[in-house]
């Protein structure tokens, strides 16, 4: 047996491995209990359930030879309510046990899986003091699976996160509401600056010009872009050329709870007939911003290159809000890259971005 230890421990589906890592399952709280099964190089082969398996780096756990695995785990009483700011839905276990979840639309839900848990849960307590979840039950979808549904209130998810109580063994699901006012002015606002520091990204093509110089360029003229809409609270990750890594700006991000989160990067290829404008998201419910930004991306007559979805980027992992990527074109092509170096393109990227936004706001029911 093992616990997660130490910042954004996280699950992986298996062994595969690419230039964004591999595929995450999800990420995890700390002093999660977790089987040892099996090792491969730096991760163990982790039991969640009878039928379900995970891997998870061995730096991210702290093995308990002392404790034995338990033949089953119970579920306990569920409460559903609100304070001033989020909803909850919290149920009561026996351990710190595994999760995932994901997100469903048309109807929109979040899904939560806990692994090696039979329902006890005899009642479920339903408070008036919750505003954006609608209702919730469960199905014991295998004999140690616990499946939890949330169903909102409305179409768009605006983020969730899931941990437990510091002093025992409570689940708690934090739902984020629809703000009440959607416009853009009252949004709080994050834009990251890819790369930085040690990180450089891709390079032009013909200018050799730095990919981590040249978002930062972009990220300030967003920032003055939102601003002129009324836009007041803007968090930026970086301010100037710093290196700083996933799990700190992911942290960062958590302790400022944006509204959402627009990350700026740009493409590289192999070869430099390869151009274009893409935006990105990981989760389904958050798509329709990446939606939108596309759409107004692509007036600047920027080949389209596609909204890509399911995106294993680090930044595009946390469920907390919405976040969209923006590859706004690619420093491997010489046509996009002369571009990028223009001035007055970045700055109407900027606008564009901002319509974007907007656009999706506006949507919203």
């Amino acid at each position: 047996m093992c616990r997660t230890k130490g910042k954004l421990p996280y699950l992986e589906y298996g062994l595969g491995d690419d230039r964004l890592g591999g595929a995450k399952m999800t990420y995890l709280d700390s002093q999660i209990l977790l089987r040892v099964v099996d090792s491969s190089n730096g991760d163990y082969r982790v039991s969640l359930s009878g039928q379900h398996h995970a891997y998870i780096a061995r730096e991210s756990v702290q093995l308990q030879p002392e404790l034995g695995p338990r033949p089953y785990y119970l579920s306990g009483s569920w409460k559903v309510f609100g304070d001033s700011l989020f909803d909850y839905v919290t149920v009561q276990l026996e351990d710190k046990l595994p999760y995932r979840s994901f997100q469903q639309i048309n109807p929109s839900r979040l899904v939560v899986e806990i692994y090696g848990v039979t329902s006890n849960t005899n009642w479920i307590t339903q408070l008036k003091t919750a505003r954006e979840i609608k209702n919730t039950w469960y199905e014991q979808t295998e004999d140690d699976v616990l499946r939890m549904y949330i169903e909102l209130r409305h179409p768009q998810h605006w983020g969730h996160l899931i941990y437990y109580d510091t002093t025992g063994n409570k689940l708690i699901v934090r739902i984020n509401r629809q703000p009440d006012v959607r416009s853009i002015k009252n949004m709080h606002i994050a834009i990251d600056a890819g790369h930085g520091g040690g990180n450089s990204g891709a390079s032009g093509v013909n200018s050799g010009k730095l990919e981590k110089d040249l978002t930062l360029l972009f990220a300030e003229e967003l920032e003055k872009s939102l601003k002129k809409s009324g836009v007041k609270r803007i968090y930026m990750t970086r301010l100037r050329d710093t290196t700083l890594g996933m799990p700190e700006r992911i942290l960062a991000l958590r302790a400022e709870r944006p509204d959402f989160l627009i990350s700026l990067h740009l493409n590289s290829a192999g070869i430099d007939t390869v151009k274009g404008t893409s935006t990105y998201y990981r989760y389904v419910g958050f798509r329709p911003l990446s939606q939108s930004i596309l759409g107004r991306m692509l007036e600047l007559k920027l080949k389209e290159f596609g909204n890509v979805g399911s995106f294993n980027f680090a930044l595009s992992g946390p469920t907390e809000y919405p976040n969209c990527l923006v590859e706004v074109a690619f420093l491997s092509n010489p046509e996009d890259e002369k571009k990028i170096l223009d001035q007055k393109f970045r700055k109407a990227v900027a606008t564009k971005i901002s319509l974007g936004i907007q656009d999706w706001l506006n949507q919203l029911k």
